[in-house]
């Protein structure tokens, strides 16, 4: 049985005795009109949870951020528990909607909101956003829609990160070269910088991670392709949506770029950056710290390079309210969760936690000033603010992107041909969207 179907059918379940009698309101399933009013003029005592995957050297932030909103909402306490890992995290919501006994509020995985909200699981945020007046204009176009489906803004991006080309800078400037900006200056790019020893690379121009679809997926809508088709229909019979493996390919064979995949790729990747192996790597945003604390070399960060267009990903987890609690709950989960992602307060949760701010009105405040000064190299970001785009949004995305993965690994693991592979895929990954509908 897949996942969607049963993720229905139990939040069929565990609403239905709700939803009976109840008259139908835009603010979520189960809940009267009247009951959502009266919980906004309601300043009564309530404890909501918040479920969340943050790791340990993220929680100052989340403490601070809570402390705060304590001071603004006195009557309302947050009690924030850790769920693991995404997956963790989502097989405990999933858990908790079967047995309606759900928190108020959650992060979930952005490639997987398509799926819990086909299934009713998150609040449409539409009413609260329109009733409290919140400028959708000053977020990130595509960081928004990363946490919207089907038109409905069932939550805002928070734990938000994107791939960029970190590069060393201290070479390149040694090196007289510049990250590439587009596809037709990769060529000459890693002829400067691939270095070979009888044959041999010592020292490869970039890396792209194999372990994760969220690295290549830019790369082929860059290059002109397409995952899914308008039709929800694989795309991997379309020749521009194999250029990307077919360049891959080539640069693997001719020693100029690294792709790791597997268990402790990204390490492995990562300490190659850090002892010069490697001239450039692409990895997520909320790495960038991290290199800058570790290198001896001086860091710089690049957009990744495009061709026909150049994006970038979302990635990481927003913040959803959940559609199984009472009116009561929802409202201060509303509140906090609007707390969260305020334009006062993005500047300092980006500062503590690594992850990327979300607000274009926060890049020339006093404090954003600030924070770019101390990490200039979040600057490369939001010069191209604009050109981060949400994921695939289907809910059977989690699936299938399966599927092409695999043929990475057969290319990077056993150097298969990986335009063959592609072709062979598409039959499966329609029969599973096939099995969505």
């Amino acid at each position: 049985m897949k996942h969607k179907k049963w993720l229905s059918l139990t939040v069929m379940a565990a609403l239905f005795g709700s939803v009976i009698g109840c008259s139908n309101s835009s603010t979520g399933a189960g809940e009267k009109i009247e009951d959502a009013k009266t919980a906004a003029e309601d300043n009564s005592p309530i404890t909501i949870q918040y479920w969340h995957s943050h790791s340990e050297e993220q929680m100052a932030g989340v403490n601070y951020m809570i402390s705060e909103f304590n001071k603004k909402y006195p009557n309302i306490t947050v009690e924030p528990v850790f769920q693991g890992g995404y997956t963790d995290l989502h097989k405990k919501l999933q858990a908790a909607v079967a047995a309606n006994d759900v928190p108020a509020v959650t992060n979930v995985e952005v490639s997987a909101l398509p799926n819990f909200a086909d299934g009713g699981v998150f609040a449409d945020l539409g009413p609260y956003i329109k009733r409290d007046g919140v400028d959708l204009n000053d977020f990130s176009k595509g960081m928004l829609q990363a946490y919207s489906f089907k038109d409905k803004q069932y939550g805002f991006p928070l734990i938000v990160s994107t791939s960029v080309m970190v590069y060393n800078k201290t070479m390149f400037d040694q090196l007289g070269v510049k990250p590439p900006q587009t596809w037709s200056e990769i060529e000459e790019f890693n002829k400067k910088v691939t270095v070979k020893e009888n044959g041999k690379t010592t020292r490869y121009a970039f890396s792209v991670p194999g372990w994760d679809t969220w690295y290549y997926d830019p790369w082929i809508s860059n290059g002109g392709g397409t995952i899914l088709t308008k039709d929800n229909k694989s795309g991997f019979d379309q020749p521009d949506s194999l250029r990307w493996a077919q360049n891959f390919q080539k640069w693997i064979k001719d020693g100029s770029m690294q792709m790791g995949y597997g268990k402790g790729a990204s390490d492995v990747m990562r300490q190659m950056f850090l002892e010069g192996k490697v001239g450039m790597v692409q990895h997520s945003s909320a790495i960038i710290k991290t290199y800058v604390q570790n290198a001896k070399f001086e860091v710089g960060v690049s957009f990744i390079p495009g061709d026909k267009e150049r994006k970038s990903h979302i990635g990481g987890a927003g913040v959803v309210l959940m559609n199984g609690a009472n009116a009561k709950q929802k409202e201060a989960g509303w509140k906090f969760l609007k707390f969260m992602v305020s334009a006062e307060n993005n500047i300092k949760w980006a500062d503590y936690t690594g992850y990327l701010p979300t607000h274009k009105s926060v890049v020339n405040t006093d404090e954003g000033k600030k924070y770019f000064e101390k990490w200039p190299q979040y600057k490369a970001v939001f010069e191209n603010f604009d050109n981060v785009a949400p994921r695939i949004q289907h809910p059977a995305y989690p699936e299938f992107s399966e599927k092409y993965k695999e043929v990475v690994g057969k290319m990077v693991l056993n150097n298969e041909d990986p335009v063959p592979l592609l072709k062979e895929t598409v039959k499966p990954i329609n029969e599973i969207i096939a099995d969505y509908k």
